[in-house]
């Protein structure tokens, strides 16, 4: 039997990193990949032996067609890669350790995905068969037409009976939280399966998990119960909302868990404790596990169990993507996570 096919849409960016922990103003280099919130996924997903569609736009030039490489590299379809515009979107990143933070900055105006307008993408020849549709707060973030594409994307993946997920992924610098709330609030009236990390409902949505204090590393699990019981009373199509839940010691050692809450049922994962090699795409590789446990048949709490532990090897990983298998992952859930060598 075939394995069911993934569709994620999204912005595919240039990542230029520091070598090491070094520091911008200190390095002589930069170190270039690629990744991006949607990208990160679809990578993952490919990883774990599923069929994923990869939907952007990106110029005709040779760092897109590097960008669209990288993704091939790793088995995921491109074919319905829209080439188009000048520019790819560029983000800088400096790798904090112990009580120095890491730092990002971004250089993404204009990319050419911001230009994408709505009807240029046939998502009905795209989505036929799918059995997933994935994309996060970031795509609908980068322009109005992006968000009026995004919300056209969510509508025609339920039209075409796919399961449709969304990462929140808030983030301060694309847009306020009031444009967020209004357009996110568009695109979950779609959406079955919410993921957020533990401030993006109350960014988004003013749903706060009280008493916990991310900045403090305090995040008590039980409190977010609450938080998802109120995404799914606020939108009726939601089936399952999962949170992550990192409490950051350091820059270099984070605690990492996740809750979720299917309407009927609480589920709180296995908590990891992490030193971290490169935690951007955590999220990501956390989203993708989730779809990959769901799509699968798996239990809400065997879903979740093999998205934290997933995500808490992708933060021994640098770069944007999880190069990791199912077996490495399931590996990690049955033992103790010692990091012994495997001879």
């Amino acid at each position: 039997m075939a394995e069911p096919t993934v569709v994620c849409f999204g912005e595919l960016m240039l990542r230029l990193a520091t070598p090491g922990f070094q520091r911008f103003v200190q390095s002589a280099q930069l170190e270039a990949t690629f990744g991006g919130g949607e990208a990160n996924v679809a990578v993952s997903l490919a990883n774990f032996g599923l069929l994923v569609k990869y939907v952007t736009v990106l110029p005709k030039h040779e760092i897109g067609q590097a960008a669209v490489n990288a993704l091939r590299r790793h088995g995921v379809n491109t074919d319905h890669v829209v080439r188009s515009g000048d520019r790819i979107g560029i983000y800088f990143l400096e790798s904090g350790a112990s009580q120095r933070p890491s730092k990002v900055i971004y250089d993404r105006a204009g990319a050419a995905i911001a230009e994408v307008q709505p009807g240029t993408i046939p998502w009905s020849a795209i989505l036929n068969g799918a059995k997933w549709f994935h994309v996060t707060g970031i795509t609908p973030a980068l322009s109005a037409s992006a968000a009026e594409s995004t919300v056209e994307a969510v509508t025609a993946a339920g039209k075409a009976g796919a399961t449709v997920s969304c990462d929140l992924n808030y983030r301060k610098t694309l847009w306020s939280r009031e444009r967020a709330g209004e357009v996110m609030q568009k695109v979950c009236e779609q959406v079955d399966v919410l993921i957020a990390n533990e401030e993006d409902a109350d960014m988004v949505f003013g749903i706060k998990a009280e008493g916990s204090d991310v900045h403090a590393g305090k995040v008590q699990a039980e409190k977010y119960r609450s938080v998802a019981e109120q995404l799914i009373k606020r939108f009726k199509r939601l089936k399952l909302v999962a949170i992550t839940l990192r409490e950051s010691i350091t820059a270099s050692d984070n605690n990492w868990s996740a809750v979720a809450w299917d309407g009927k049922s609480f589920y709180e994962s296995r908590k990891y404790s992490i030193r971290i090699v490169d935690r951007v795409g955590g999220g990501d590789s956390f989203g993708a596990g989730l779809i990959y446990g769901l799509i699968k048949d798996r239990s809400p709490q065997d879903a979740l169990e093999f998205a934290v532990a997933a995500s808490c090897l992708k933060h021994t990983i640098p770069g944007d993507f999880n190069h990791v298998s199912v077996g490495e992952v399931e590996e990690l859930i049955k033992g103790g996570g010692s990091g012994r060598v495997q001879r």
